[in-house]
């Protein structure tokens, strides 16, 4: 095909990605259904009661950003895992295009042009972990915060709805995460620029309370900016010096 025969392919193709780039968050996630109480309470468990509040953590290189939650909270709210996962303390969890999760990377133009240009399958990667969260991610910038623990149901609930249910109604396996000894979930929604990873993470945010611009967060940098901003009150904890473990 020559040169000239492709520019209206291609043009056909980036005025419909522009067309759909009004639809920038992950389509038909679930609505809230956690109501922040009029006035709020310190409250102080009963001996044996769970504590009222959860730490979760946002974690980020460069370019890209996931959490970290605690497990036993995740399910007890409603999260379903993929069978035989097995019972970690935490997990970590991020999104983004099937081919550079599978393959570990883009490494070639034709796969980059399409991570970039083209709308393209996703996947939702999850690793277990059982130890500090700084010590588990140490090559990666940390942040914290307190969170409600009713709000686990909304973050249940989308994280959810991020997969592909088999048969069995859990999470399709199509894969093993890009570090860590975890697993890629196979997404139900498609991946495009700019429909990121970090779009992902605001929204995974906004089903805890928070309140982002998923606009002003398509960079891991323009996403952190907004988190440790108030109302959302992120604390930086970790500066990501460490090496990545194997």
């Amino acid at each position: 095909m020559r040169p000239a025969e492709l520019i209206k392919p291609l043009a056909s193709c980036l005025l419909a990605l522009a067309a759909s780039a009004c639809g920038i968050a992950l389509p038909d996630a679930p609505k809230p259904s956690y109501q922040e109480p009029p006035v709020k309470q310190v409250h102080v468990p009963a001996p044996g009661l769970k504590d009222p509040d959860v730490l979760v953590w946002l974690i980020s290189d460069e370019f890209h950003t996931g959490m970290v939650f605690d497990y036993e909270w995740l399910i007890e709210s409603g999260f379903i895992p993929p069978k035989g996962f097995g019972s970690p303390k935490f997990v970590t969890l991020s999104w983004g295009d099937r081919t550079a999760y599978m393959e570990k990377g883009l490494h070639s133009p034709a796969k980059f042009f399409a991570a970039l240009f083209l709308p393209t399958p996703s996947v939702m990667e999850l690793i277990p972990a059982n130890w500090n969260v700084v010590e588990v991610c140490p090559h990666q910038r940390i942040w914290r915060k307190l969170v409600a623990r009713e709000r686990g149901r909304d973050l249940a609930a989308f994280l959810n709805d991020c997969s592909i249910q088999g048969n069995d109604k859990r999470p399709i396996v199509c894969g093993t995460s890009s570090w860590g000894g975890g697993v890629l979930l196979e997404s139900r929604h498609i991946y495009f620029v700019p429909r990121v990873c970090n779009v992902w993470t605001v929204q995974a945010i906004e089903s805890l309370g928070g309140e982002m611009n998923p606009w002003l967060a398509i960079t891991a940098n323009g996403l952190i900016r907004q988190a440790e901003r108030s109302p959302n009150d992120f604390e930086k904890i970790w500066p990501g010096t460490g090496k990545r473990p194997d």
